[in-house]
């Protein structure tokens, strides 16, 4: 048969450019699918401020805050009510509010044993690195964590980093390989037996660069001249301060994991140390790295007036983020990495200010305001002990002694309230019923949504703002005065949000949006699924 060699020649160079493009179409397939996220960079920042960032911008260098404000997206997420880091934290973690998860703060009054204990406690645990024995069993539902682990199939490493055992919890979850913090007795990187793979690195660290040797000689310093602290009063800038950590001090390490200017580098070292050692961002699957940073105004120095080491903390944070960031990419890749900073409310002062200054104060002592309510409802329903403890601002009346007396507890309650409310300094209180069914506080919906009131008192206080609320109640060992005194100040609720990822457009939502949102949103990200609690919409990004 006779053939055409110009139809013949032409199909050969069809099928050749057929095949050159199937050929082509393979790699790129396999790029696009290397190109999917494969790590989670979550961190989470206590006290992170709007107004500090903006006043600082033109201070950062150009590779930590400043970065992640140009290329991601900023909002602010709004908590409803104040909430400690705990709490705060499994709130945005599981993207539901204390009153589903179970994590109303980082405290519990346990009524039965007539203690206050940490809400993570676990006597079925063993402590590793510690003689505290925590697990997340009280957390009643699952985690961004979680549900990464659980996409991964076991294969995806998830890991938490923070000073303090709530919060690394918080963020590990129930599947994490392992959440780590800092013991406050021996200063040990620490972790509980309930995780079952902690890294190698945690014992190398504590036998070879144990914290206690080093912190001998580690101070805290300004990082840089007084001139570039802007907004500080001259007599401030005048008097640098200088803190140490040495071996005469029995709460040095306690003192170290609140001074942010320091304790943040010690946490960024072993975020870098594990990114590297566990080679984070390179399996198959999501990994997630979850850190916690302090920005909490450093109480233990010597002026009440500490702006001079906040805005410290925030320069050595910026240089820290730019190196944690610089480490993940590294490791993963820029364009296969999620970042996503998420601050936290920030927490209620300690100290009052300077008396010189005149500001109306008082102090309001818990254990006088259960005497003297005790002895009301004493004359109302008979002798009997009817106020059963003070903790984390609820008052716990006496259940088994009402159950005896067959007393009304909710009108009890009621008739407690009035009473703690005419007391000097007090601003409201609130009973039980009022915030379960949403007609107390100035937010009732948000009071309600956080509190969980399985582990909640009977009533709460506020006391008047300039007042410092000392608890002094001693009830069976709860409470030292000189340990949990509080000045009450109104704060925001609000606090920055970061999501900084691949493809996404950097931009600023200027709507507060409720916190419960960003975890969808960032799982979405991830192509995992939302935890099983979280009932909001993603933000569309």
């Amino acid at each position: 048969m006779n053939r055409n060699p110009e139809i013949s020649l032409s199909r050969r160079l069809m099928l050749a450019l057929i095949a050159s493009m199937v050929t082509m179409a393979i790699p790129a397939q396999a790029n696009s699918g290397q190109k999917q996220t494969q790590l989670l960079l979550n961190v989470v920042i206590e006290g992170l401020d709007a107004t500090q960032l903006d006043l600082l911008r033109d201070y950062f260098g150009p590779d930590g805050f400043n970065r992640l404000l140009n290329s991601g997206v900023v909002l602010s997420g709004e908590y409803g009510t104040p909430l400690d880091p705990t709490a705060a934290v499994t709130e945005l973690m599981t993207g539901a509010s204390p009153s589903v998860t179970g994590i109303s703060g980082a405290m519990r009054f346990d009524r039965r044993a007539m203690r206050r204990e940490h809400i993570f406690d676990d006597d079925s645990t063993l402590g590793n690195y510690t003689n505290s024995t925590y697990s997340p069993g009280t957390l009643l539902v699952s985690t961004m964590a979680d549900e990464a682990r659980i996409a991964g199939g076991g294969v995806t490493q998830v890991y938490a980093i923070a000073p303090d055992p709530g919060v690394a919890i918080a963020l590990g979850g129930h599947s994490a390989n392992c959440a780590i913090w800092i013991d406050d007795r021996t200063g040990n990187w620490a972790t509980t037996t309930f995780y079952k793979d902690p890294p190698s690195l945690l014992g190398t660290r504590n036998r070879l660069s144990h914290l206690s040797q080093r912190l001998d000689t580690l101070s805290w310093t300004p990082l840089k001249a007084a001139d570039q602290y802007p907004g500080l009063p001259e007599y401030l800038t005048h008097y640098p301060f200088r803190y140490t950590f040495g071996r005469s001090n029995a709460d040095r390490f306690a003192e170290f994991k609140e001074a942010a200017g320091a304790v943040n580098s010690e946490v960024t070292s072993m975020a870098i140390d594990m990114i590297g050692t566990l080679k984070l961002g390179q399996h198959d699957g999501v990994d997630v790295l979850s850190i916690a940073y302090t920005l909490r105004p450093y109480e233990s120095g010597k002026n009440p007036d500490n702006r001079f080491e906040l805005i410290d903390s925030y320069y050595r944070l910026d240089y820290d983020l730019a190196r944690l960031i610089n480490a993940a990419e590294k490791q993963a890749g820029a364009n296969r990495s999620v970042v996503m900073i998420t601050g936290t409310p920030p927490p209620s002062r300690t100290r009052r200010d300077d008396p010189r200054w005149m500001i109306p104060y008082g102090e309001f002592s818990t254990r006088k305001a259960m005497s003297l309510l005790n002895v009301y409802l004493i004359a109302l329903h008979g002798n009997g002990e009817w106020v059963q403890a003070y903790s984390d601002g609820w008052f716990y009346l006496n259940d088994k002694l009402i159950e005896e007396r067959k007393a009304d507890a909710k009108a009890m309650r009621s008739e407690a309230a009035d009473f703690l409310s005419r007391m000097a300094g007090v601003k409201a209180v609130h009973t039980s019923d009022d915030i379960r069914h949403g007609r107390a506080g100035v937010n009732p919906e948000a009071l309600r949504r956080n509190t969980h009131f399985s582990t909640s008192g009977d009533m709460l206080l506020e006391v008047l703002p300039g007042w410092q609320l000392v608890d002094d109640s001693n009830v069976h060992g709860i409470a030292q005065a000189s340990k949990y005194e509080k000045v009450q100040r109104e704060t925001a609720t609000t606090a920055p949000v970061i999501i900084m990822a691949p493809g996404v457009e950097a931009r600023k939502i200027h709507t507060p949006v409720d916190i419960r949102m960003v975890t969808p949103t960032v799982c979405r990200l991830l192509r995992i699924r939302s935890p099983n609690a979280a009932s909001l919409p993603a933000i569309n990004l």
